[in-house]
């Protein structure tokens, strides 16, 4: 949503943008049977494509996910050369998908300087600089450069500039909305309501990618869902924020309560994890009146020993707690389902089973998240230790899909009975 939301920004400036998603589900030549919606989940389009170096043992396909280089030649070729190309980075470990992303955009538009922001440019920056063939590197939230960059686009003042576009990049109020109207297809409507984390769990980037933690008024939030279900028929909204329900009271209720007396036929999926300990009995009963359908929520790790060196968000009795505030609420175990971590370093095999009859004893969905090292966290040098791969080498070791964390002796019947486990 990040480069959508650039785009909006840019467009109050006066500066014409187009957009092109390496990633669109909705592409023309797209197979018809990756066009139906699944709430910004899978599945991708994705090609075979020979296994990087150091990953020739892993006894699984390597693909690349998105549209197929000659259709996005095809899709630039259309549009008139730009001034200025924006290029969002996401995954750590797809950096090589950015660099063929930027090596096409360099052969069609040799004279057009190319900017890279986005998860990977933030977390391995001098990675992205060395490898990725971008002029020129953005670290953090995009909001805090694109009037720079607006400036020197068009040589108008950066005072002009921020009274034309009402920006303030750190206040959520004064946020356009994302450019959705971009997209072939608007299938549902990626929300954002507060960006940042209060919390420094130890797996976790936030703190690097949005330092600061912010809210949006709970009003400009409801108009927003009003806007794209009256004026685009959207229906479903995907809250991607990192913690929805900290300050409930204040933030998250009045969102809730407002939704409930729209009384509008939408649904809300929370692929991001609520809070565990800031869901009561009655924050329960408000998501089910509100039209909330999918329910996640952040355990990560039943065993209380390494809950301490994990985070602090939550007891297995707190948990216990709101799984039955949830059910009592009239949400469906398929509805609610709790992340569990697998692959973390020095984890037992054991300890993973144990966290999953947890889950399912407090009648709830278990939910494998497969672990990806992450620089710039606190668990970062513990993953360098445990690992089998030289992560420091290359992002690309850090695919979640790997384990990179679980040393030798490896066998791969591991991911086999987790996947096993959580699906029974």
């Amino acid at each position: 949503m990040g480069i959508l939301l650039l785009g909006a920004v840019l467009r109050r400036c006066g500066i014409d943008v187009s957009y092109v998603d390496c990633l669109d589900r909705f592409h023309p030549r797209a197979p018809f049977a990756l066009t139906g919606i699944r709430l910004g989940r899978g599945p991708y389009l994705k090609t075979w494509i020979p296994k990087p170096v150091g990953l020739e043992d892993v006894p699984r396909r390597f693909s690349r996910y998105g549209i197929c280089p000659d259709w996005f030649r095809e899709d630039l070729l259309r549009l008139s050369p730009p001034d200025l190309i924006l290029v969002t980075s996401v995954m750590t470990y797809w950096w090589t998908g950015v660099y063929e992303t930027i090596l096409v955009l360099k052969e069609v538009f040799p004279a057009t300087p190319v900017v890279l922001g986005g998860i990977y440019a933030t977390l391995c920056t001098e990675h992205a600089r060395q490898r990725s063939g971008a002029d020129r590197i953005l670290t953090g939230p995009g909001e805090t450069h694109i009037l720079n960059l607006a400036a020197e686009l068009t040589g108008r003042s950066l005072e002009s500039l921020r009274a034309q576009s009402g920006l303030d990049p750190y206040n959520l109020n004064t946020w356009p909305y994302p450019a959705l109207d971009l997209y072939r297809k608007i299938p549902y409507v990626p929300l954002l309501t507060s960006v940042g984390c209060p919390f420094t769990c130890s797996y976790c980037a936030s703190h690097a990618l949005s330092p600061k933690r912010m809210q949006r008024s709970p009003e400009t939030v409801v108009q927003e869902i009003r806007h794209w279900h009256m004026a685009h028929g959207v229906a479903d909204f995907v809250l991607y924020d990192d913690a929805f329900l900290i300050d409930a009271p204040h933030h998250a209720v009045p969102i809730l309560e407002r939704t409930i007396r729209m009384g509008l036929p939408i649904r809300f999926h929370t692929p991001n994890a609520l809070h565990i300990r800031q869901i009561t009995r009655s924050v329960a009963r408000l998501l089910k009146q509100a039209g909330f359908h999918t329910i996640r929520l952040g355990l990560e790790t039943a065993g209380v020993e390494n809950r301490e060196r994990l985070d602090h968000k939550v007891t297995l009795e707190e948990f216990s707690r709101t799984a039955a505030y949830l059910l009592e609420a009239g949400f469906t175990r398929e509805q609610v389902g709790a992340y569990l971590l697998v692959g973390l370093p020095e984890q037992d095999l054991a300890s993973v089973e144990s966290s999953i009859n947890t889950v399912r004893s407090c009648g709830i969905r278990p939910i494998p998240a497969y672990y990806s090292p992450i620089p710039q966290t606190p668990l970062w040098k513990a993953a360098i230790r445990s690992s089998r791969y030289p992560l420091e080498s290359d992002p690309i070791f850090s695919n979640n899909t790997i384990m990179p964390c679980q040393k030798t002796p490896f066998s791969w019947e591991r991911i086999t009975k987790i996947k096993q486990w959580t699906s029974t």
